[in-house]
């Protein structure tokens, strides 16, 4: 049994998940994330699905874990004291930024702030040109007198960024030696490390937010590292990575920035796996937690990915108000939208909810752990979509007084409205704010959403995922078995790697083919280096790409290249692989115009298995509910006696009509009266709508 047990871990704002697999049994647990510490629910949630399955954690393979942590960090300006060592000349770089307006017509416009003030910004003589010459050698002694001023400001954590750092990286790593030597304890990120390529602000500010989380994200997981050991655990601690891969914990210590949306991506992950294994080519993934909904597109069983996202936006969900941040990233759209998301009235007397979450502590108020104001979950339990006694397995009973008496305080007394209206009027606009980001996140991504599949996971998807798909015209839900742990499964589906990226600027029209495989040659070699500390004995894949743009232009698109060296007459199969990506994006290319490569990218990953179909369902029949409630139905304002099914109960071939709830221990499944629902196989819910032309 130790060769495949294996457990996910997933941290998320509100609750901490587990899964954990043994063959083709898994045993979950949902509990809920201990702030302060949360080592302990981690611990918690660990010794819960162990016990249920009867083994020790000794016996467990390996684990692989996800966290907000390093995000919640950022967000709330918790991280550590950082400073920042630049060119001189350049100290303010973080603070200008681009010196572009998100928001054009706001003369009262708030920019992000700084993680690093500029006090602790210390600039250094020393200059390179853009090819990596040295225009001015490095000050060093200047750099030895900046060792006192940093114990001054009490810093934890250094960022080194110098111009042009990411072509010829010798200054930043002469920084480095000269602090460690003085300071052995003192953290210390280089941007030609994190993230090696052009564009100073999105450099320096990744370093910097690179060196912000160190501190605390080496505290936490050497902490959880010894606990687990002291427990028996032998086995390796993955990491899960923004983009997709996972990495070993020593990878992670040194570029946690790059674990900041390893949650999300391992939701998409999971998505990505289901999709495979049922045969969708087109997918929504839906993924609704405790404090956010996500929302990923998926194409031919691959969620999009991206160089670069943003966190921390002061201007709630605008493009532009964060602080960027240039790693590899499952690319989708996130909201505060989860079951923890606030409602409220705005000052013009309408229901507002989120961003804000009441979180784990203290939690929506139904909870009873001192939560006063009305959040999702409280109107979807006034609404009788949840089982207040079932809550969480019954782990966590539910307070429906409590939850009805802050809808009634907070905005159906103020609107003259009653509790089951009030708890109406939070559904709508949750759904409607999720619906409305699903749309602009196809339309800017070029892609359309009637055709495909949503799949639905996180605690609070189910419940939402059926009015959403009528919202957005999708005909087809799917709800997979454990969806209420998604991600901690999605953990469980992700490959051992990694992805290296590299600024080194060339015209495709005079390709110096020989300089471009050395450089890709040695990214190659670092990438399988760290794949292989993960996976040692394991087959491993490899993809390259190209950053490219017109001569002239100020953004670059990801073109593939073949995983091998570049040969004569590469550089026309690129350029036709540029124009032909390049018109899908804009519609036309460009003729005679010369094409340039900034970046490029290797890709190295462990082979993974192909997901075998789930087979067939047998035959079909309708199974007696266990339990019939009054559910408020939104589609026809009126509450219906809704049937209750459990779900470990239906067997393949099971079909349910609407209205109905099919209740498990982490979440429940709504479907409405315009759906049926099947139950498949291998327990998979595939909702399907009546009427596909209604969206309301």
């Amino acid at each position: 049994m130790s060769e495949r047990a294996r457990l996910g871990v997933d941290i998320g704002g509100t609750f901490t998940d587990v899964a954990l697999e043994f063959g083709a049994r898994r045993w979950t647990a949902k509990v809920l994330t201990t702030t302060s510490a949360p080592e302990d629910g981690v611990i918690e949630a660990i010794e819960a699905v162990t016990g249920a399955a009867e083994v020790s954690l000794a016996e467990a393979a390996l684990i692989v874990h996800g966290t907000t942590l390093a995000t919640n960090a950022l967000i709330e300006r918790k991280g550590a004291v950082t400073a920042l060592i630049t060119t001189e000349g350049f100290r303010d770089s973080v603070e200008m930024g681009t010196e572009s307006r998100f928001e054009q017509y706001d003369i009262f416009m708030d920019k992000p702030t700084p993680l690093v003030p500029r006090r602790r910004r210390f600039p250094v003589r020393e200059r390179m040109n853009a090819r990596g010459r040295v225009l001015v050698p490095l000050d060093e002694a200047a750099v030895e007198a900046l060792v006192p001023a940093l114990d001054a400001a009490g810093v934890e954590s250094v960022a080194v960024g110098f111009l042009h750092g990411y072509v010829n990286s010798d200054h930043e790593r002469r920084v480095r030696d000269i602090l460690a030597a003085r300071r052995p304890d003192l953290a210390i990120t280089l941007s030609s490390e994190v993230s090696p390529e052009m564009r100073e602000y999105e450099r320096l500010s990744t370093a910097c937010a690179n060196a912000y989380v160190q501190p605390l994200m080496a505290r936490y997981l050497g902490n959880l590292e010894q606990r687990l050991r002291r427990r028996g655990f032998a086995g390796p601690l993955f990491m899960m990575l923004s983009g997709g891969g996972i990495a070993t914990l020593e990878t992670a210590r040194r570029f946690p920035v790059r674990l900041v949306e390893s949650g999300p991506a391992g939701g998409a992950i999971f998505a990505s796996h289901i999709a495979a294994r049922l045969g969708l080519d087109r997918v929504l993934s839906f993924d609704m937690g405790g404090t956010t909904a996500k929302i990923c597109l998926i194409d031919d069983g691959r969620p999009r990915t991206a160089r670069d996202f943003e966190v921390a936006r002061v201007y709630r969900f605008l493009k532009g108000s964060g602080l960027p941040i240039r790693v590899p990233v499952t690319e989708m759209v996130e909201i505060g939208a989860g079951g923890g998301s606030i409602a409220r009235l705005d000052q013009l007397g309408r229901i507002a909810v989120g961003p804000d979450s009441a979180g784990a502590e203290p939690g929506p108020a139904c909870y009873g752990r001192g939560g006063v104001e009305p959040t999702v979950t409280d109107a979807d339990l006034a609404l009788g979509r949840i089982d207040p006694a079932a809550f969480s397995g019954g782990r966590l009973a539910l307070d429906r007084d409590a939850a009805t008496a802050a809808l009634e305080r907070a905005i159906g007394s103020p609107l003259g409205a009653s509790v089951v209206e009030a708890a109406f009027g939070v559904g709508e606009m949750v759904d409607e704010g999720m619906a409305n980001a699903a749309r602009v996140h196809a339309i800017e991504s070029g892609k359309t959403l009637a055709e495909r599949t949503l799949i639905a996971f996180g605690g609070a998807a189910p419940l939402h995922a059926a009015r959403l798909a009528a919202r957005l015209g999708i005909a087809r839900v799917v709800v997979p078995a454990d969806a209420g742990v998604g991600s901690a499964v999605g953990f469980l589906r992700a490959p051992v790697a990694y992805e290296i990226a590299r600024g080194f600027r060339q015209r495709l029209g005079h390709l110096d083919r020989d300089a471009v495989n050395r450089v890709l040659a040695a990214m190659r070699d670092e990438a399988h280096a760290i794949v292989a500390a993960g996976a040692p004995d394991t087959r491993r894949d490899e993809t390259r790409a190209a950053y490219m743009r017109y001569i002239g232009q100020g953004h670059e698109i990801a073109v593939p290249l073949p995983a091998r060296p570049l040969r004569e007459g590469d550089g026309a199969a690129i350029r036709a692989a540029f124009e032909q990506a390049y018109a899908a994006l804009y519609g036309r290319a460009i003729p005679d115009v010369d094409i340039e490569i900034l970046s490029w990218v290797v890709t190295v990953s462990a082979a993974t298995e192909t997901p075998m179909p789930p087979g067939a369902a047998g035959e079909p029949h309708r199974p007696e509910p266990v339990a019939r409630r009054p559910v408020f139905d939104p589609a026809s304002g009126e509450t219906l006696e809704t049937a209750v099914h459990q779900r470990p109960g239906l067997r393949p071939g099971a079909v349910i009509a609407g209205p109905a709830l099919i209740a498990e221990d982490e979440t429940t499944t709504v479907v409405p009266p315009a759906f049926e629902a099947a139950i498949a196989a291998d327990g998979t819910i595939v909702l399907t709508r009546s009427g596909a032309g209604e969206t309301s």
